[in-house]
């Protein structure tokens, strides 16, 4: 009975992946970048089919990649992001430009025609709102999820999984996740320090509206404004007394969050953190998160072995080194639709490292990953530094 279960679902999972594959040849690429008036790249901007949750966000080089199938050919692509107006364009005639790049224009903010009363009072009523301004039930997120491991100012391990989870939104909890794909370097470091939960549990837990943020802690302040989706948004600013700040773009009308940033820094131990959440909107006008963020500096005390293998290759030995984690999140799909949702599997108390799952280099191969940027391909390049060997041939032989 075992036996027959494990064939059927394997047969499942074979099926699944051929018809991944299927729909990857016969779909097309969407890909480009978009930049503003002076040819500056514009990053974070959510780009898609709005219609039908379909698309991405746009890197920190301003590039994205996605695939549709001919049946959205005849669909509008739109182009929407904090300080710009709205592009719109359909899909085929996209497709047709010789050049694949989206022009935004500066939109300004009409706030000096209103009276904006104080940033404690949008805060306040950000949150009130954010259940019903998010996807507040169930929803599944594909999420890509990257961790770069940064020792003595030089990359020397990296990590990506491809993963599902069921959340409910900032207002709420997050129901589970399950790690489908991974793939990792060759591994480099020295301090190999292991986290007791997975990083994406970390990046629910450190997300302050989750937390539940107390207004009474930060002295609020007004930034200056921009807009978003022809929305003028309040950027507020609070500050702890122990300098950890927070940034929240709130829309004028809606109290929408629509991206907030999270500075925290422990200068005892020397640590900082520095995070940021963007949110788009669905189909049904309602928030969910898009991309993440998050970069983690400090110190690693050194064991002595590693002391002694320093000195025979010739540097100087030290009690400690920087190092530094870089943390992605690219959410690929959002599926409402609980018929559609995965069955999860996995447990959270394991680091990233640690899960067991196969490598398989034609799932890597046909999905619609991000376009490669500037702090990708530099990363790339040190981990291929240390022996010369090529990222692909590590994820061949490394997993």
């Amino acid at each position: 009975m075992c036996f027959s279960h494990n064939f059927i679902y394997y047969n499942f999972v074979v099926l699944l992946f051929n018809c991944m594959v299927v729909l990857a040849q016969e779909s097309t690429a969407i890909t480009g970048k978009v930049i503003d008036q002076n040819g500056y790249e514009v990053p974070y901007a959510a780009v898609g089919i709005l219609q039908k949750n379909i698309g991405t966000t746009s890197t920190e080089d301003g590039t994205f990649y996605f695939r549709v199938s001919k049946n959205e050919l005849e669909d509008n692509l739109t182009i929407s992001s904090l300080g710009f107006s709205n592009f719109s364009i359909k899909i085929k005639n996209f497709l047709k430009l010789e050049k694949k790049e989206i022009v935004l224009e500066e939109q300004t903010t009409k706030l000096s025609e209103v009276v904006v009363s104080a940033p404690g009072f949008y805060v306040k009523n950000a949150l009130k709102k954010l259940k019903e301004n998010t996807i507040s039930k169930n929803h599944q997120l594909n999420i890509l999820y990257r961790r770069w491991s940064v020792e003595d100012e030089l990359c020397r391990f990296y990590i990506e999984h491809f993963i599902n989870m069921i959340d409910r939104g900032p207002s709420s909890y997050m129901v589970g996740f399950e790690v489908s794909q991974k793939r990792v370097s060759a591994d480099y470091r020295f301090v190999k320090n292991k986290a007791p939960l997975h990083q994406i549990i970390y990046m629910i837990n450190n997300d302050p509206l989750r937390r539940g943020l107390s207004i009474k802690d930060y002295s609020w302040q007004k930034k200056e404004p921009t807009n978003y989706d022809d929305e003028d948004v309040l950027v507020i600013e609070g500050t702890k007394k122990n300098k950890d700040r927070i940034q929240l773009y709130i829309g004028l009308d809606s109290y929408k969050i629509y991206k907030m940033d999270v500075f925290v820094n422990n200068p005892n131990p020397g640590k900082s953190m520095e995070s940021t959440y963007v949110y788009k909107k669905n189909s049904s006008n309602k928030l969910f998160l898009s991309y993440f963020v998050k970069e983690w500096k400090g110190g690693a005390k050194l064991t002595e072995n590693v002391k002694k293998a320093l000195v025979n290759s010739g540097k100087k030995a030290r009690s400690y080194i920087p190092i530094a984690y870089r943390h992605e999140a690219y959410v690929l799909e959002v599926i409402e639709d609980k018929k559609k949702f995965v069955r999860l599997k996995e447990s959270f108390n394991k680091d990233m490292s640690d899960y067991d799952v196969s490598y398989d280099a034609s799932f890597w191969k046909n999905i619609s990953l991000p376009p490669e940027t500037k702090f990708f391909l530099n990363n790339k390049e040190e981990l291929e530094s240390h022996f010369g060997a090529p990222l692909e041939t590590q994820f061949k032989y490394a997993n």
